[in-house]
């Protein structure tokens, strides 16, 4: 059953457009800040209000608790970038010309939803309330855009285009990996270089590291 406040929040964001869109962006962007500081499980609703400089009873206008805010960033994150791993995978181009893409556009996603990715690899998903479907959904997508991963280093091994350096899920683990350490210090407000370019220099480390000679 929907409480009186969510039926006024759903009228809310139906009427309200954009200016309701555009102060709930707000509210998240600020609730990733916080996010950070404290962690999630060191976040008050209360916190969230003052960072945004709302009372309590005004956030939940917006969001129905910690836990939506949350969950609303980072699921759009993970899986707008799930489905274009997959758009890449079919698209043309070469597997080398495929992981450069992927790479570049994973750390690009760190930097457009900054906190909120970090945040998700950082944090313990069992602390999330109403955590089944959405745990589940996650990881779906995780397991997907794994597989795209995986795929592409295979197609590369296959064609001859990269060396065979071991099984090819642990490569693709380790292309993952590497841009997820960015976590322990890119901070997109501050860093003098931008997602992009870092995304470039990781893909050419890969690649080059990969590629057999005349293939990159």
């Amino acid at each position: 059953m929907t409480s009186g406040i969510g039926r006024r929040r759903s009228a809310a964001r139906d009427e309200g457009g954009a200016a309701y869109l555009a102060r709930r962006e707000e509210i998240i962007r600020a609730a990733g800040t916080v996010f950070r500081e404290r962690g999630f499980r060191g976040t008050r609703i209360t916190d969230i209000a003052e960072a945004v400089g709302m009372d309590r009873a005004s956030i939940y206008y917006y969001a129905g608790n910690k836990d939506e805010l949350f969950q609303t960033a980072v699921g759009d994150a993970v899986e707008r970038n799930c489905l274009r791993a997959e758009e890449i995978l079919a698209g043309p181009g070469t597997p080398a010309e495929k992981l450069r893409t992927l790479v570049t556009e994973l750390m690009v996603s760190y930097a457009e939803y900054y906190p909120y990715l970090y945040l998700y690899i950082q944090e313990d998903l069992a602390a999330f309330a109403e955590r089944s479907q959405w745990t589940r959904t996650m990881a779906r997508y995780n397991k997907r855009y794994e597989n795209v991963v995986v795929a592409i280093v295979e197609d590369g091994m296959a064609d001859g285009s990269f060396r065979r350096t071991g099984e090819p899920w642990v490569v693709a683990y380790g292309v993952i990996g590497m841009v997820a350490w960015s976590n322990r210090w890119f901070d997109p407000s501050t860093s003098p270089v931008e997602a992009a370019e870092i995304g470039r220099s990781y893909a050419d480390t890969i690649v080059s590291g990969l590629t057999t000679g005349g293939h990159q």
